[in-house]
């Protein structure tokens, strides 16, 4: 056997510095847009990077900071190629995150821009309603979700809201039968028990009183908020320099004011549920964190 060692060499390849360059120039900012970035203000407002088509924006962002938020948008190629397509940006400032979340959902929905997730009104959004120990899905075009009691979750369509409740009573063990979403006999168990998938409330094991409790409790974390107000309202918010009046009907942001005065410009009656202003104000609203000033103003029906 040779005992000799052999002498191995071992190199270690250096990182490519071409592909390191050709990384640093795609997320790089275009020159052109470069003075849109020195004039951004630090301030809480939307922001709105234009193609050479005024009439279609490619994004449509918001921040509590424009200028940070602006400079930040290098992270993906996704947003590399946005900016190399955007022409020009402009922004419009807000008293707050409050008016900043809600003008940019407005935009969003009106403009459609390019490079967002299109917001649309749902027209086929649905609910689950409990009333006299059943349940079903009810539509916002039969049903005023911003006041109708006892609706549970938000959903794009029925399949959807069927879905939730399928996967709320596997869960739960919770029975198909007794929830619509199966026939069942009278008296007799459903497969689901055979397969110690439902509790029983189907063959006795359970009673519906019991069964329906559970159902219930299982479901108040989806319990759609009614419309706390008996119209509309003024949220305040301030910052210095800046003080709007967000004014609110039924869920629906209306618009926002620089003074009380000026609110019964905008006061109207939604003529449907708002979905987005809705996942936006409720939990805020019904938080206290702001203040809340009742409008008692005749409403016009939009």
């Amino acid at each position: 056997m040779n005992n000799q060692l052999t002498e191995i060499t071992v190199v270690r390849r250096q990182s490519a510095p071409r592909l390191e360059f050709e990384a640093a120039a795609i997320y790089e900012y275009p020159e052109h847009l470069r003075p849109f970035l020195s004039e951004a203000p630090a301030l809480p407002g939307v922001y709105i990077f234009h193609s050479e088509s005024d009439t279609l924006p490619l994004y449509i962002g918001k921040s509590v900071n424009i200028r940070s938020r602006v400079l930040s948008h290098l992270r993906t190629p996704d947003e590399a190629a946005m900016l190399r397509q955007a022409r020009r940006i402009s922004w419009i400032c807000t008293a707050g995150e409050m008016g900043a979340l809600l003008l940019e959902a407005r935009l969003i929905k009106e403009q459609q821009p390019l490079f967002n997730k299109r917001l649309r009104r749902n027209r086929q959004l649905c609910s689950l309603q409990l009333s006299e120990q059943k349940i079903e899905v009810v539509s916002a075009r039969s049903v005023d979700f911003s006041h109708e009691p006892n609706l549970f979750g938000l959903f794009a369509n029925r399949r959807a809201a069927l879905q939730s409740l399928q996967n709320l009573a596997d869960e739960q063990k919770l029975c198909y039968g007794l929830l619509g979403l199966e026939p069942v006999s009278r008296g007799r168990a459903c497969f689901r028990f055979a397969l110690k998938r439902c509790a029983g409330a189907c063959c006795g094991q359970e009673t519906p009183q019991a069964h329906f409790l559970r159902l219930q409790a299982s479901l108040e974390r989806l319990r759609v908020v009614c419309w706390p107000w008996k119209g509309a309202i003024a949220l305040k918010e301030s910052r210095p320099q800046m003080t709007q009046f967000h004014i609110i009907n039924n869920w629906l942001w209306l618009g926002a004011v620089p003074s009380l005065d000026e609110a019964a410009t905008l006061v109207r009656t939604p003529a449907g549920f708002d979905q987005d202003g809705y996942k936006i104000l409720c939990k805020p609203l019904m938080s206290g964190q702001y203040e809340i000033i009742e409008l008692h103003m005749d409403c016009r029906q939009s």
